[in-house]
């Protein structure tokens, strides 16, 4: 159920950021074409960017998280085989977890709840700022979710390590 899940998540995952990505893109260029071209710059499209950048950033990350392809320190798992290996990889997804929900969840969701409560918006595309930052908690919930499924996933593997 976790492996039907996962895929669903990395397919609609991927999609989201190729679109935010593709909008970013047309984004500069338009702010480039104003700017070099019309000689008379958008007054929008640099907030856009900024604000489309912290979402393609922390989707995809979310989405390296799902893939395992973020940034780690593989010395110590590389070395290691059997049950070791399970464990270290458990302690590992365990502190992944930890991270995604204390900082990212919980701390996401209250600044979002704080940008909210004060009504900061942006000063040139007036929208509030807890729906730019909306993707923070919601990162983090895509990352604990992989979490949970390489953690599960490791403990099958400890208990076939287990019968052999």
């Amino acid at each position: 159920m976790l492996s039907k899940a996962k895929a669903i998540i990395d397919r609609v995952l991927s999609w989201m950021v190729i679109v935010v990505m593709a909008v970013l893109v047309v984004d500069v260029l338009w702010q480039v074409f104003t700017r070099f071209i019309l000689r008379d710059p958008s007054s929008y499209t640099e907030e856009l960017a900024r604000y489309l950048m912290i979402w393609v950033g922390l989707l995809g990350a979310s989405y390296a998280a799902g893939k395992r392809m973020h940034l780690a320190v593989d010395l110590l798992p590389t070395k290691l085989t059997g049950r070791p290996k399970h464990y270290l990889g458990l302690v590992i997804e365990g502190f992944t977890l930890i991270f995604a929900l204390l900082v990212l969840v919980v701390g996401g969701v209250r600044l979002v709840w704080v940008m909210l409560y004060l009504g900061q918006t942006s000063p040139a595309l007036q929208i509030p700022m807890g729906y730019v930052y909306l993707v923070v908690p919601v990162s983090g919930l895509l990352i604990a979710f992989y979490a949970v499924f390489f953690i599960d996933e490791q403990r099958q593997a400890l208990r076939d390590a287990k019968r052999s």
